[in-house]
């Protein structure tokens, strides 16, 4: 922003000018709203004593895959799916890995034990194939042979043999970082109730499936299941084809400077992509995880994938011939209705020009059905058979989107900082806490500086920044700088 004196004449602030809005602290985790998963959820925290959000969110998406498959719940605005998406920034070394195992191991079993299984049915199919092919091959080479009456009656034969054997699906439940296509063929395929999860989401987001040339049919895809639409692909050598009946959770954890770039990518906004997501970035505890603090509690997690193995081993309601989930409505409770269509107008309220949702209306706008698949997820973890979400659910349902819609708002000034002013951010805070000369060099930020900064263009561009905002003050060629005559120097601006 600029300023003006008296009489006109531009003139800069005194003292050096901030280069990013600080962002306040993250607001504590409402651990009580996970009602059956809270204490599988702390369990994993006081045994890693990571922040609560991460094993939280591991939780719910690992929830939502296992119930996904058996009902819809009904929303404000219609019937929608259980299926929730979420993402967990932190940096390295929070943990991200340690709080996500203990709540799949459960996962990671039944896709071991089912790929074992399928071996044998695979053996059993290859037999079944050989010989139908070879059948197939005996009427096709009489029906050359005839005329008239012996090909209709090849005709009846080939009727009767029956369709080509398919292969038995494959068991996997979860993926990791899937193409549009191998997502698509694998709904097709596999099972109909899939789960995205990553604790390196940053290569689903800078791979292959969201590259400029896919990046839009992946969202498109991504918007299509989480709203239970059908999956339409058309490929040049299979033809169109139409999937009904899909489901797919999604959990990614990416480090702040993948979710920075993510969380500022137009398309992702505005195709609606980003505001399906449940996302938070808690404060980090490294630094304060010490041994004395640890807590066990085996009890809790062998509850949760006990619990986790049994829904897992349960026949999901679907077509038997096309495997389109066929799932039932989980209704709401009247009082459960209020109280979220209570919290809708309240939010509805406040994204208007100027009000305080103003800036996130994508995310605001679809918070009430977060709340509503929040607490059907709930519901059915704990009772698989449940046919209505009760109060108590909901009240859960939306205390948790309460603070994922608090989170949102807070993250999204962050997530329009550019990489460069991300950069020079990093600079400057270690010029000015580990940095001890008062004077800094471009090879003094490219040999000792922060890790990004570690190229000649860059250190020199994040130089510049701060120099621009008065950070620094650019000192005249040939300046000495600790004993020599420098070409290109600052001193550093260690006020304001």
């Amino acid at each position: 922003m600029s300023n003006h004196s008296m009489d006109g004449v531009p003139f800069k602030p005194e003292g050096p000018q901030p280069l990013v809005r600080e962002i306040p602290d993250a607001e504590i985790y409402p651990v009580e709203a996970l009602g059956p998963l809270r204490g599988a959820v702390e369990a994993v925290q006081g045994l890693t004593q990571a922040p609560m959000a991460i094993p939280a969110q591991s939780a719910l998406a690992v929830a939502s895959l296992a119930v996904q498959g058996f009902a819809n719940v009904e929303t404000l605005g219609g019937v929608r799916p259980l299926s929730l998406f979420a993402l967990t920034i932190a940096q390295s070394g929070e943990r991200k890995s340690a709080c996500d195992a203990p709540l799949t191991s459960a996962l990671r079993d039944h896709e071991r034990e089912q790929s074992l299984a399928q071996r044998e049915a695979t053996e059993s199919w290859l037999n079944r194939h050989a010989v139908w092919k070879v059948e197939r091959e005996q009427i096709l080479k009489e029906t050359k042979k005839g005329r008239g009456e012996k090909r209709v009656a090849a005709q009846a034969d080939l009727e009767a043999l029956g369709k080509e054997p398919e292969a038995p699906p494959s068991p996997d439940r979860t993926v990791s970082e899937p193409t549009f296509e191998g997502l698509t063929k694998l709904l097709a395929t596999g099972q109909p109730s899939l789960g995205l999860f990553s604790d390196e989401g940053g290569q689903f987001l800078g791979g292959h499936a969201m590259n400029n040339e896919n990046r839009q049919k992946t969202l498109a895809a991504f918007n299509d299941l989480w709203q239970g639409n059908p999956i339409r692909r058309t490929r040049s050598g299979d033809g169109h084809s139409t999937l009904y009946g899909r489901r797919l959770a999604v959990h990614l954890m990416v480090q702040p400077s993948v979710a920075r770039i993510f969380m500022a990518d137009p398309l992702a906004v505005d195709t609606g992509f980003l505001p399906r997501f449940l996302i938070c970035e808690p404060q980090s505890t490294i630094g304060s995880r010490l041994q004395a603090k640890i807590r066990h509690d085996d009890m809790e997690l062998e509850a949760f994938s006990s619990r986790m193995r049994r829904i897992l081993e349960m026949e999901m309601p679907m077509d038997a011939e096309t495997r389109e989930l066929q799932p039932r409505v989980l209704g709401l409770a009247s009082d459960a209705r209020e109280l979220v269509a209570a919290f809708s107008d309240a939010v509805e309220q406040v994204q208007g020009a100027g009000g305080s949702l103003a800036h996130i209306t994508g995310t605001a706008s679809k918070i009430a059905e977060q709340a509503c698949r929040i607490a059907g997820v709930l519901t059915l973890w704990q009772d698989i058979s449940a046919y209505e979400v009760k109060m108590a659910e909901m009240e859960f349902g939306v205390a948790l989107a309460k603070f994922y819609l608090s989170e949102a708002s807070r993250l999204a000034s962050a997530a329009i900082v550019s990489n460069e002013i991300d950069n020079a951010e990093k600079l400057r805070r270690w010029l000015l806490e580990r940095w001890a000369e008062p004077e800094v060099l471009v090879r003094d930020v490219v040999q000792l500086g922060p890790n990004p900064l570690r190229e000649t263009p860059k250190a020199r561009a994040a130089l510049g920044i701060l120099e621009k905002h008065g950070w620094l003050v650019g000192l005249e060629g040939g300046a000495v700088v600790r004993g020599a005559a420098r070409k290109e120097a600052w001193r550093i601006v260690r006020r304001g």
